[in-house]
């Protein structure tokens, strides 16, 4: 194979992304259990709700780690709501019978507020992604 310059330094960045994605969904997973663990009522239930869009879009930008901050944090968003949606029918209810970790992954009660708290989990997800999410290389212009 032909030596391109920059041409690792490319390669690599998509690994460092996701690696660096995954670490930040271990500590989401971590701050959910340790919210679970101090708090009670509305604080852990929907900081947890908060935290399942989080998680989510971690796991968005591992799987496309060139996404946008925007673009994760909107997908994200859509799957909480689709799987939230989902529990107006009968298929999580089923299978939160068979499986904990469906129960823990899709719930089973439709909740009107949770829609709320995933919204506000994708916000605070985009803003960390755009304070700390990798810069677009920067065009050089020519000095006249």
């Amino acid at each position: 194979m032909p030596f391109v310059p920059g041409a690792s330094d490319r390669a690599v960045e998509p690994a460092r992304i996701r690696l660096t994605a995954a670490g930040a969904a271990v500590v989401t997973v971590g701050a959910g259990l340790g919210l679970r663990a101090v708090a009670v009522g509305g604080l852990a239930k929907y900081g947890g709700d908060a935290l399942y869009t989080v998680l989510l879009l971690t796991l968005v930008i591992v799987v496309a780690p060139r996404v946008t901050p925007l673009t994760a944090a909107m997908s994200a968003l859509a799957i909480s709501w689709g799987v939230e949606f989902l529990q107006l029918s009968e298929v999580t209810t089923e299978l939160s019978q068979h499986s904990a970790i469906s129960r823990l992954v899709l719930g089973s009660t439709f909740n009107p507020p949770d829609l709320f708290w995933y919204a506000v989990g994708a916000a605070a997800g985009w803003l960390i992604h755009t304070a700390v999410g990798p810069r677009p290389a920067r065009r050089r212009t020519a000095c006249r």
